[in-house]
């Protein structure tokens, strides 16, 4: 096999002493002949030039194994081998290897025993027999020569080499022994060792006559002499180890065996001290009892006494510090490797050498780029020794031989503040050279140096920076590096250094723990009036420990928040460093994941989050600290759809910038913010914002250099809607107002102070134009436009800035014709940008022209707040006269006082002025507009319908000052006398329903809404106050037509116009309407219902309740809100008793019904009055409500025609009426004299029509039975005997007062009484019955659709008829609750407010539940309706040629009447359907046949009933 493998070179030697073996086990074991296996020996020993050695080990082997066996026969064929292959081992290898009893028995030794004799003696004279000359005493003449020779002076011309030849003639010539002279060469050097030129070539050349051990052996045989318990190495030896290592005469891993302590020691050692640090840590978080402090402090003491005994000595770092001091880093850093990291540098005099060494190493480049302008420093020399590290050149070489240096380095570098500070200014001088350079290729070299430094930083600087004592130089020098890293480096740096850094070392926790022990005594003690001296203590502190520092302070904050003004104002002393740190802290605070920002109840935000956003609002506004990292936080979480971090940037806002959004703002102060900036620094805010240009210059600089003022927008512009579908999910609904308002609120504080503050080339150069901003951005259009306004009016000015310089003109009317221009050159692209805004049907009734006005226009551009001005100088005024009246004050600060009070009243008249000519400009263009606005081409009511929902509804709840806006808007354009608009309708559906509104508005948006309706009642109240006032600004206006044609305004005619009495009740029916809302609302139960409600009522207080019945009605209602939520929602309960003392300090100011409005027309015009002036104008038909102005100026004649044209059925009231003064008034009461009469008129009546009457009065009879009628008053006797079994269910549902059961009772009790009362007084029952109507009862529903077209065409004659007849109508507690119930559940589907009063008149008609009326009443009323008929058709004829003369008035345009909606009758569908065709006789025959159909049934037509039920009733009183 051998033979085989010869020629291959992978046989190893393993293989061949395998192979040997076995070949040789064979010829023991008897298997091969010994001659045999001598020729294979012979064959394959040239293999190798060591096969003999190797063959000699095999038998060694094999001898050892065969003397041990007791087989004789393998011993010898052993030795016959051994014998046959003398010739392949020589004699002399066989003896060192061989027994020597084997070898006696090959017959190579005579006598074994003569063998072991003579080799002992051998051995003890080479080991241990000393010759003479080893003893220095023995030949000191030659060991004293050798020193001489050595000691002599070096200076000369004398070389290592002619000492060396003198050196060996004395070994030579007294006989001495090398090692014991190496030994004396490397003390002499110990002792000389500036000599290194002349003693390491001597040791170089000596050594080769050594052994390469020797010098190792005897170094470490001098350091074990020094291992003593106190022995000490000197620092001499340490050199020379040292040098000689560098020079490489021995090897570290040969020396270093041979010192002590062992690595295992050292690394126990390390791990003891992080026990002892956890162990400090631990006992500086326990909260000790004073009791206990004493035995601890002298265990302490006792304890510190034992460290202060001697350590032993480490003689690993003595040698690491020599090396390190003779530079040679290479084995120092081997050394320190065997360590754990930074335990060697942890000790001092290792660090200082180390940062020495760093100190040379640098020192070039420090000279050439770091030193400051105008320092000299005091320059490092150079290591005296070739073999040290290269010193830098360059950034690059910095990196390569520097920075590893500073790693080993870590903490430690807090040794040297010099070498600190040269570190920082060469990063500093770095980072501005790869701020500047561009080029690459160089880039990426430079990328990696970056990494390098920002490694260096959080390794070295940074906690070296923690164990410097409060050295503010140091941070503010740090602070230069910093700040030319972008703030996402240094925050991680500081995330590094706060979280990891402080665990890496033990001494670091210590440091950690001590901090926190020292912020804890500090902010225990600190309070506003000690602010200065703590201010001073947490300065010191912060220098070298900020982020431990701050993380405390924050953590007490959010505890606390009554510490956060002294906190605040003992940040003065701080650093740059710390402040940037301080924003870091904070956004980590705000960012942890395991604080909830919910409360535990789930409806407020935690009082921590709102603490910190105070915090930071004050410490931004008072410090310079960057706000780029707090607003991309802020930008970030809105992208990551949570909002309630928007909470810090409105505080920050608020307190850098001084705006201020509130709900709470006065009207004075609402006003004031309607001027010029100045005005409202004056008098819009709150606190003072002066000195707020700094720090909002600060906040503009941030927003901009780091492009976040439109992202914040748009953000939060899309993050509105996201509060509500993405955020809302499961959180509280009061919780997600909050967030939808902070949101919004924050919106709209950020979007003016980006007004305020960009320029207007900032300003258009980031907002992009309203169509990019809503289709691309998805931007509500309301956000949008707010954006947007700025820019418009930026806009528009500076081109009328640059018109007015191009051509010079001072006329009035040339500035105004030059503004026009300028807003038609601003505006022509927005309107065309608007169009894509919309579907195209909207735009076919209101211009785009209008939408892009109204949208861009402010408070500021409409009025001039004349009274704000006036009010601040006058503020002004007295401030300055105060001053001089002020003794004490000295003159100079009074002449300054005055100074600053006079510039400002000057600067509030200038800006007064500048307003008044810009409002006057935008008036007289919006007069030149006005003609193009409104387009109309559907209906003037659809118009309306898309104003209020694009325009004013979304605004008005925007802000406070749009709320203002928007009511102004209204009447600006009604005095505009603009075509086309309704300024009546416009009213009447903003007032006629504002419970949906309300309802969906959140707690903010409730309290603009509430100011809007207050500005619109402000003007309604000031039209109705006054005749003159009402004549002069809407009496020729076509705002107040009551003929709603599609066309223009077409010349003023007065028949055609809303008289004053009649726009009194209008206003009546208004106020009806919101207490009827407001009644509503209260009653649901509902907290958002509720709540919003109360806060409208607050807000419209000046202006309404006007009506002491209505205002009693609230009252009331109010008062059992309180009762109720005094327990369950304290909130509610709050704000209803708020309201509640302010609505009872308003009572004096409130009038009787008869006072606000004209409640006693003249007899001829009862009937019109009646129906036209009942509260909501119950069963009112558009025709006849639009004549009703007419009728003052008719004859009777034409009175009674025109109602005869329109209801036939009116001719039997106008008898009536004629006949007897007994009048229903306008509001549906009674007048005293009607009460009298009807008394007479009871008691005339028969005993049975008395029995009759008490079974059918309804406990709560309701006013409006006189406007409505008998309507809904008559049912079929079997359609109430099908309800008495839901009777017992409704009874107890019945959601009823206490005061109404108990009238209730009493009325059944006492129905003589009841009979002089059919009008109630009390407006709590008008509600009722008014929702009664309104709602439709499930069973009758199928009857109202069989009966449409029926009640289309005679829907006019029920309902004059309603509107006159007094019918008192048997109806049980049981079915009024019944129908109450019903009403409730048909209440939660109500349509939207603008088309309510449409399906209101159909509810009056055809829901209304009679009551059972007997069989001889039936026969009765079929004689007096057929009575009734006759004369109708008598009439009739008469008036055939009245009618065609008035076809067109009361033809097609009637279709567009929308009248109907000032009256809740909503009978616009019945006066729609009628036409001057639709001829009473057709009523008659159609009544006829319904009266047929229904007369089997169970359920009979209610509209024949009731017309029934009202021709024996007016039959009755007739007589």
């Amino acid at each position: 096999m051998l033979s085989e493998n010869k020629s291959h070179e992978n046989v190893t030697f393993r293989d061949i002493q395998q192979a040997l073996y076995e070949l040789a086990n064979h010829v023991v074991k008897g298997n091969l002949k010994h001659d045999q296996a001598s020729n294979v020996l012979s064959d394959v020993i040239e293999f190798r030039d060591d096969m003999s050695s190797i063959l000699a080990d095999v038998f060694c082997i094999l001898d050892i194994e065969t003397s041990c066996l007791e087989e004789k026969s393998k011993r010898d064929h052993f030795t016959q081998l051994v014998l046959a292959c003398l010739y392949l081992v020589s004699d002399t290898v066989l003896k060192e290897r061989l027994d020597p009893e084997t070898l006696e028995s090959l017959g190579l030794i005579k006598q074994s025993q003569q063998f072991n004799q003579k080799s002992v003696k051998i051995k003890t004279k080479l080991f241990y027999k000393q010759q003479k000359f080893n003893l220095l005493r023995e030949e000191n003449e030659g060991y004293a020569k050798l020193i001489a020779e050595l000691g002599q002076d070096l200076s000369g011309n004398i070389t290592s080499d002619l000492i060396l030849e003198n050196i060996k003639s004395l070994i030579g010539c007294f006989n001495l022994d090398p090692n014991r002279v190496l030994d004396i060469i490397l003390e002499v050097y110990e002792c000389r060792p500036e000599y290194d030129d002349f003693f390491v070539p001597l040791i170089e050349s000596y050594m080769y006559m050594c052994e390469p051990q020797t010098l190792c052996h005897i170094l470490g045989f001098k350091f074990k002499f020094y291992q003593e318990p106190n022995g000490e190495t000197p620092s001499s030896l340490y050199r020379v180890a040292a040098v000689l290592l560098q020079h490489n005469l021995i090897d570290l891993e040969d020396l270093y065996v041979h010192l002590l302590p062992v690595d295992n020691a050292i690394l126990e050692e390390h791990k003891r001290e992080i026990v002892e640090a956890k162990q400090i840590v631990r006992k500086l978080t326990m909260v000790v009892l004073s009791s206990e402090k004493t035995e601890e402090k002298e265990k302490e003491k006792d304890k510190e006494e034992e460290k202060t005994e001697k350590p032993p000595d480490n003689q690993k770092l003595g040698l690491l510090e020599a090396l390190l001091k003779v530079g040679d880093w290479q084995h120092a850093q081997s050394i320190m490797d065997q360590m754990p990291p930074f335990y060697a540098t942890s000790h001092k005099p290792i660090a200082i050498a180390l940062c020495q060494l760093v100190h040379v190493t640098v020192e070039p480049l420090y000279r050439r780029v770091g030193v400051p302008k105008g320092a000299k420093g005091s320059p490092i020399s150079n290591l005296q020794n070739k073999k040290a590290p290269k010193q830098a050149e360059s950034f690059e070489d910095l990196r390569k031989e520097v920075f590893n240096m500073l790693c080993y380095l870590g903490p430690h570098l807090s040794h040297d503040p010099i070498l600190f500070a040269k570190v920082v200014r060469l990063g500093k001088a770095f980072m501005k050279e790869f701020q500047s350079d561009g080029n690459k290729q160089e880039d990426k070299e430079k990328m990696i140096l970056f990494s390098c430094l920002l490694n260096i930083t959080d390794q070295v600087l940074l906690p070296s920076l923690t164990l410097m004592d409060c050295n503010a130089c140091m941070s503010e020098e740090l602070w230069g590096m910093f700040k030319t890293f972008p703030y996402q480096y240094r925050y991680r740096l500081y995330g590094q250094w706060k979280n990891e850094t402080y665990n890496s070392h033990p001494l670091l926790v210590k440091v950690k723990a001590q901090t926190i022990d020292r912020a804890k005594y500090i902010m225990k003690r600190l309070t506003k009036e000690n602010v200065k001296p703590s201010g001073r203590q947490i300065g010191k502190l912060s220098h070298s420990n900020p982020t431990i520092l701050f993380d405390y302070i924050l953590s007490q904050i959010q505890k606390y928040d009554n510490l956060i003004t002294p906190v605040v104002d003992s940040l003065k002393y701080l650093t740059s460093l710390n402040y940037d740190v301080l924003a870091y802290c904070i956004i980590e605070a705000l960012a942890n994941p395991e604080k909830e920002r919910m409360k535990h109840d789930d409806t407020t935000i935690s009082s921590w989050l709102q603490s910190l956003a105070s915090f930071c609002g004050a410490v931004f506004r008072k410090y310079p600290i960057e706000l780029a990292g707090l607003l991309q936080y802020v930008a970030n979480q809105l992208k990551a759809g949570k909002s309630f971090d928007l909470l810090i940037l409105k505080e920050v806002v608020q307190k850098m910038a001084g705006i201020e959004i509130t709900e709470e703002m006065t009207m004075e102060q609402l006003e004031a913010m309607t001027g010029g900036e100045q005005l409202k620094a004056e008098g819009g805010y709150f606190g003072q914002i002066r000195n707020t240009k700094k720090s909002s210059q600060r906040l503009k600089d941030a927003l901009l250099d780091h492009d976040l003022a439109l992202p914040l927008c748009l953000l939060m512009a899309q993050q509105r809607n996201g509060v509500i579908f993405q955020e809302g999910g499961e959180k509280h609904l009061k919780l997600v107002g909050k967030l939808y308002d902070q949101c919004h609120d924050t919106l709209v504080q950020f979007g003016g102070f980006l007004a305020s503050n960009l320029s207007t080339e900032d300003y258009i150069k980031r907002v992009p134009s309203i169509d990019v901003l809503c289709n691309e951005f998805h931007t509500p259009h309301d956000a949008a436009f707010f954006l947007s306004r700025p820019m418009y009016a930026h806009h528009i000015s500076s081109k009328y800035d640059e018109l007015k310089k191009a051509e010079k003109g001072n006329k009035q009317q040339h500035k105004v014709h030059k503004y026009i221009t300028s807003c038609e050159l601003v505006m022509a692209p927005v309107h065309d940008a608007v169009i894509s805004l919309h579907l195209p049907k909207v735009w076919d009734d209101i211009s785009p022209q209008f939408y892009a006005t109204f949208w861009s226009l402010t408070m500021y551009d409409l009025a001039v707040p004349h009274n704000s001005y006036d009010r601040e100088v006058n503020k002004l005024k007295v401030q300055m006269k105060a001053i001089d009246d002020n003794q004490e004050m000295p003159p100079n600060k009074k002449k300054k006082e005055k100074e600053r009070c006079t510039a400002l009243q000057d600067k509030l008249l200038e800006e007064e002025k500048k307003q008044l000519e810009h409002v006057q400009r935008v008036l007289q263009r919006l007069k030149l507009e006005k003609d193009n606005w409104l387009l109309a081409r559907s209906t003037k009511n659809e118009t309306i319908t898309k104003f209020l929902q694009l325009c004013i509804f979304p605004r008005c709840i925007f802000s406070a000052i749009d709320a203002v806006y928007c009511a102004h808007f209204v009447e600006l354009v009604h005095q505009q006398k603009t075509p086309n608009f309704s300024t009546l309708l416009c009213y009447d559906r903003v007032f006629s329903d504002i419970i949906y509104t309300v309802a969906s508005c959140t707690e903010n948006e409730a309290s603009r809404y509430g100011r809007f309706l207050c500005c619109m009642l402000e003007t309604v109240t000031r039209w109705h106050s006054d005749r003159n006032i009402y004549e002069k600004e809407c009496g020729n206006y076509p705002g107040f037509l009551t003929i709603l044609r599609a066309t223009g305004f077409d010349g003023g005619n007065k028949a055609d116009q809303l008289d004053y009495e009649n726009f009194r009740h209008v206003v009546h029916k208004w106020h009806y309407k919101l207490t009827k809302a407001s009644v509503h609302c209260l009653e649901t139960g509902e907290y958002t219902h509720i709540r919003n409600i109360l806060i409208v009522l607050t807000k419209i207080l000046p202006w309404y309740p006007k009506v002491l019945n209505l205002g009693q009605a609230l009252e009331r209602r109010v008062h059992k809100i309180c009762q109720e939520e005094k327990e369950k929602r304290p909130d509610l309960y709050a704000l209803a008793m708020g309201y509640s003392g302010q609505l009872k300090s308003r009572k004096p100011y409130m009038v009787p019904e008869n006072e606000f409005h004209h409640k006693d027309p003249p007899a001829r015009n009862a009937v019109a009055a009646t129906v036209q002036n009942g509260p909501g104008g119950a069963g009112l038909p558009a025709s006849l409500t639009i004549n009703a102005a007419k009728l003052e100026e008719s004859t009777a004649e034409e009175t009674d025609k025109l109602k005869e044209k329109t209801q036939g059925a009116v001719k039997v009231i106008n008898k009536a009426a004629n006949a007897t003064p007994k009048v229903t008034t306008s509001n549906g009461n009674s007048a005293p004299n009607s009460k009298i009469i009807k008394e007479k008129d009871d008691k005339e009546k028969s005993g049975k029509e008395k029995d009759k009457e008490k079974k059918e009065k309804t406990p709560a009879a309701i006013p409006e039975a006189k406007a409505l009628g008998k309507d809904g008053k008559d049912k079929p006797k079997e359609e109430r005997a099908n309800k008495d079994d839901k009777t017992r269910e409704t009874k107890e549902k019945t959601p009823k007062s206490d005061k109404e059961k108990e009238k209730a009772k009493k009325e059944e009790k006492t129905p003589k009484d009841e009979k002089s009362k059919t009008v109630v007084t009390n407006t709590e029952s008008k509600f009722t019955a008014e929702k009664e109507r309104e709602k439709e009862p499930s069973r009758e529903r199928d009857v109202a659709k069989d009966m449409k077209s029926k009640e289309n065409i005679k829907g006019g004659e029920k309902l004059s008829v309603a509107g006159s007849l007094k019918s008192p109508v048997p109806r049980s507690e049981t079915s009024e609750s019944e129908r109450e119930q019903k009403r409730r559940k048909v209440d939660t589907h109500s349509s939207p407010s603008h088309s309510s009063t449409v399906k209101v008149s159909i509810h009056y008609i055809n829901h209304t539940t009679p009551a059972l009326s007997k069989s001889k009443e039936r026969e009765v009323d079929k004689k007096d309706l057929d009575k009734s008929r006759e004369r109708s058709r008598e009439r009739e004829k008469k008036d055939e040629k009245d009618r065609k003369d008035r076809k067109r008035v009361l033809s097609s345009h009637y279709c567009e009447l929308c009248y109907a909606f000032f009256f809740p009758a909503g009978s616009s569908k019945h006066s729609k359907s009628e036409s001057p065709s639709d001829s009473p006789r057709s009523n008659e025959k159609e009544k006829e046949k319904n009266k047929s159909k229904s007369s089997g049934k169970e359920k009979g037509d209610s509209i024949k009933t009731e017309k029934m039920e009202k021709s024996s009733s007016g039959s009755k009183k007739v007589k």
